[in-house]
């Protein structure tokens, strides 16, 4: 799909962060964006940017956790535009801890965002992309932490990892079918944003329940991480050349790779831990 001019993007999370650099993106491109999010006044500061750049952008707050919500959202991107041929499924979540410490509401919020956003999503729009008959493609967002485990964030690999294996299958049924259709998931490696602090629009009935160590850590490396504008424009040239898998940065092909010989040599994933813990090294 490489003419991106006139043609319309729906990105979800778009008012901060990658979702955020996503729409800018495509603006540059000369689309029309549809801007999802939950937090409204967020929203409309995006829009308001983009439009005074001439693009043309529609803002819809939307709870990707909740399927009436994402029809809503397709209903009105419908009624405006006529058309979606670009779908960014980017909401996400974030929440940290040990396995066995997550509470039930740590896992309906983070899977709620993360992966049932990405399910109502391809229900809401896939099916009007395929009946358009038009080329279109539908980028979902994972991370690294879908391709590699990391301790102390079941929850997040959880969902990460499913968004991976719906992308997978979803592009070989769009193929079976013959649609003109394409797939990409976006695992990107650290990137600058605001997700630790995610916790700032997790409902008041799922309470707080935080491993603020582990956010610490992470926000330190995330402050050092790539602009989101950047990633912006890596889907964009993914878009074009299609490009399945969209990985940020090079060192996560390193861990890939790691894992993959950990599977294929029957290893164990924690020797490595278990080594550190034996040398006196901190750990979980």
């Amino acid at each position: 799909m490489d003419q991106l001019a006139g043609r319309v993007a729906v990105v979800t999370g778009a008012a901060s962060g990658i979702g955020r650099g996503m729409a800018r993106a495509f603006a540059r491109e000369g689309m029309r964006v549809v801007l999802a999010d939950i937090e409204p006044s967020a929203l409309e500061l995006v829009r308001a940017e983009l439009a005074a750049t001439g693009a043309e952008a529609l803002a819809v707050p939307s709870d990707v956790s909740k399927a009436e919500s994402v029809e809503a959202l397709a209903e009105r991107a419908y009624q405006r535009f006529g058309a979606v041929h670009v779908l960014c499924n980017n909401a996400g979540v974030f929440s940290s801890g040990v396995t066995w410490e997550q509470t039930l509401e740590d896992w309906r919020w983070v899977l709620g965002v993360n992966l049932w956003g990405v399910v109502h999503g391809i229900r809401s729009f896939v099916p009007r992309m395929i009946a358009s008959g038009e080329p279109g493609h539908v980028v979902s967002t994972a991370s690294g932490a879908g391709l590699v485990s990391l301790a102390g964030t079941a929850g997040y690999n959880v969902s990460k990892h499913a968004v991976v294996t719906l992308s997978e299958t979803m592009a070989q049924e769009l193929a079976a079918r013959g649609a003109a259709i394409r797939v990409s998931v976006l695992c990107p490696g650290p990137i600058n944003t605001c997700i630790t602090r995610s916790d700032r629009n997790r409902p008041s009935e799922l309470g707080t329940s935080r491993d603020t160590r582990t956010d610490e850590k992470l926000r330190e490396m995330l402050e050092h991480g790539m602009d989101p504008d950047q990633v912006g424009r890596i889907v964009v040239e993914s878009i074009r050349c299609d490009r399945f898998y969209i990985l940020t940065h090079e060192d996560l092909r390193t861990g890939v790779e790691r894992r993959m010989r950990v599977i294929l040599d029957d290893g164990d994933p924690a020797a490595g831990r278990r080594q550190k813990k034996r040398s006196g090294s901190e750990g979980f």
